[in-house]
């Protein structure tokens, strides 16, 4: 129970990653949960043993985000996890494919830590869902590894900077995880439909880590809630790569 009693925003919250995230932290003791999604759909289907705020709304809004300040106020903790996908060689992406990818996966995530920054507790912890694709390049994944490699970099300021007030901010950088987004990707999307979700999961795993398998999103959950917790005490602009060995 490493969260009793404190308050905790996560964006992306209604599916993946981020509604793993929310689930663990309610399960150890979290007593609120502001969760924020552009699926306000998905945020009501929730049910979770503590005091829920439902925030529905795009990270990449700054108006969304000066709405709610507010209920901000006095966060111990937070998840900036909001995030979209997409793919392409650079010489045949559109801009506005390009512009997509960055309002969410870097504007929404800097509105989210400045966000977070002002309403947080001292002795706060905040984590960033990257990605290995902002460690490792691979073709067709400019404008998404870019963004997550520009979100790593703003996590280490952000530890420098929120150092004097306690708080500690890190990343973590998964490669695959068995999400939904992953079905806006036209490759996978594709595959799926003929072998079926579990089985193009298995292909690509094969094809990709070490390991062989792709994270789940409650193993990646645990991940950020160590993160989180005092048991990282001294931790801070660190960047947590769990990607089965993707990127050896």
């Amino acid at each position: 129970m490493r969260f009793t009693g404190r308050t905790a925003l996560v964006t992306g919250a209604a599916s993946g990653i981020g509604l793993a995230v929310a689930t663990r932290l309610a399960a150890e003791g979290a007593a609120r949960l502001v969760l924020v999604d552009i699926d306000g759909a998905g945020l009501d289907r929730l049910d979770l043993p503590c005091s829920v705020e439902r925030l529905t709304g795009s990270v990449a809004d700054e108006a969304f985000w000066a709405a709610v300040a507010p209920v901000l106020a006095g966060i111990d903790v937070a998840v900036v996890n909001a995030g979209v996908a997409g793919a392409g060689p650079i010489a045949d992406l559109d801009f506005a494919e390009w512009r997509r990818i960055m309002a969410v996966n870097l504007d929404g995530a800097f509105l989210t830590l400045r966000a977070a920054l002002r309403a947080m507790n001292e002795n706060g912890a905040i984590v960033a869902v990257a990605s290995a694709a902002g460690l490792k390049a691979e073709a067709g994944v400019a404008a998404y590894g870019a963004s997550k490699a520009a979100l790593l970099h703003l996590v280490r300021v952000a530890a420098k900077e929120a150092a004097p007030r306690r708080i500690r901010v890190n990343a973590i950088a998964p490669a695959g995880v068995e999400t939904p987004v992953w079905d806006t990707v036209p490759m996978f999307a594709e595959r799926a439909a003929a072998v079926g979700r579990d089985a193009a999961f298995a292909e690509l795993a094969a094809m990709a880590t070490p390991l062989g398998r792709y994270a789940t999103a409650d193993e990646i959950a645990g991940q950020v809630a160590f993160l989180l917790s005092d048991d990282a005490a001294l931790v801070t602009g660190a960047t947590l790569v769990s990607d089965g060995g993707y990127t050896l």
